[in-house]
This record gives structure tokens, sequence and C-alpha cells, in this order.
């Protein structure tokens, strides 16, 4: 891993646990595996168990200590904050620092099945000692529920798929969501754009796609022409996947 990351994380450590009552901290997703982790472009994801529910002063000192870390890639550090008793809960809300915001959100069945899969360990035990598993059941209710009552949701409207991040988390989501489905395995980005190929997608949304991430070639594409391919096939891919997964 390159060492603006490691520092990154280093620092983030050594300045969390003043803050809050740490009982573990560990990395999931491609910061975890090192697979397709894309320095400046991915996310670094991370997961806080703490010993007891965050007040509102250490929530406040939270926010204080991430507006503070200037280092690289700082912008693309995400955390969850779980607090020990709630981490059989799969719908509790967890303080989360994402995106330059302290606001609260559910850790999914997806993260967990990946912290028990290939969770780094930054400090603390291993997910297996604190984190109850997910089982098959819970992971495709899960997938199924995002799909259907979210990315079908968004799909509706047009605006927002004029965005870059729309389209890139959309047309990924849906091939690894097709996956977990279909074979009740996680995938990573990088296998998801071999799924795209096989699904049909448009391939110079792909294409487009996989040039934000990997610095290749953009193709020549209006964004116009590219949210309305993209809304196309997102919606036809959800329909096709929600169908199979209850046949």
């Amino acid at each position: 891993m390159d060492m603006d990351t490691e520092r990154l994380l280093r620092h983030f450590h050594e300045a969390v646990e003043p803050v809050v009552p740490l009982v573990a901290l560990w990395a999931h997703g491609s910061l975890a595996t090192g697979d397709d982790y894309q320095p400046g472009r991915s996310d670094l994801d991370l997961i806080a168990i703490v010993e007891s529910p965050l007040t509102e002063d250490r929530r406040q000192a939270l926010r204080r200590m991430h507006e503070g870390i200037t280092l690289p890639l700082a912008e693309h550090l995400h955390c969850s904050y779980l607090a020990r008793r709630e981490l059989a809960d799969l719908s509790a809300q967890h303080v989360t620092w994402a995106h330059q915001e302290l606001f609260s959100r559910p850790v999914t069945a997806v993260t967990r099945r990946e912290l028990h899969a290939g969770g780094r360990v930054l400090a603390g035990p291993p997910p297996a000692g604190l984190l109850p598993p997910v089982s098959d059941a819970e992971l495709a209710a899960f997938v199924r529920a995002d799909l259907r009552d979210f990315w079908l949701a968004k799909a509706r409207g047009r605006r927002r798929w004029l965005r870059d991040i729309w389209v890139d988390l959309g047309m990924v989501t849906v091939a690894r969501a097709t996956v977990t489905l279909r074979d009740g395995r996680l995938i990573s980005k990088r296998e998801a754009f071999e799924v795209l190929a096989e699904l049909g997608a448009p391939m110079n949304v792909v294409d487009d796609v996989r040039a934000r991430r990997y610095g290749t070639p953009a193709p020549r594409l209006s964004r116009f022409r590219r949210a309305m391919l993209a809304r196309r096939f997102i919606r036809t891919a959800i329909k096709r996947a929600l169908a199979s997964a209850s046949a």
C-alpha cells in the first residue's frame, strides 16, 4: 500500500483514540483486501467499534478531529462508529464521517460480510471476535431491498444521473448486487466491470466509468446521452436481478 495511505491510517488511529472509547478499528473493501485499491480515487472505508454510544460532546469532538485532518487522501476517509451493545442490530443508525460530513446511517449487511471475509485489523480484536456474522439470507434480503427501494427509485428521476457519482456508483452497484443475488458472493469493483459486459451494459458508459477509476482513455459521450443510457440499463438490470432472485 502507498505511503500516503499508510501515513493517514496511522495518524487517524492516533487522533481518534483520545476522542472516543475505542475498542477496535477495522478497514473493509478495497482498502482491506488491497484488490483494486486506487490511491486518490478509492475511499478509505473504516469501522470503529466503541465501548458505548457517543454523547453529543463526543460527537462534536469527533467532528473537530475529522475536520482537523489535513493529510493527503483525508477527503476520502470514511468511518462509522458502532457501539458494542448495538453490533447485532442491522438497522441501528451509527455515527458516520463521510464526504466531509458527520451524520448517522446503518452499517450494511454487505459491509459486515466484507469485514468477516477480509477485514483488515488496525487496532483491537478482529471482526470475528466482536461482530455477529451475517447469514446468506440476511445478505440477500439487504441487497434486494437496496436495489428495489433505493436504486430503482433513484433511477426514476433524471437530473441526478447527469452527475458522475451516480453513474459510477449505480453501474458498479448493480453489477455487484446481481452477482451476490445469483451466486451468494461479493465481488470487487474491478470484477464488476467484467460483469457489466456480461449483463449487456452499454460499453461506452462502462468505459466512461472505467476512465474515472483507472485513468484509461475516456470515450466521447455527452452527459445527457450517458445519463439516458445508464438509467435505462440500471432499471432493466435491477428488474432482471430481482426477478431471478425471486424465481
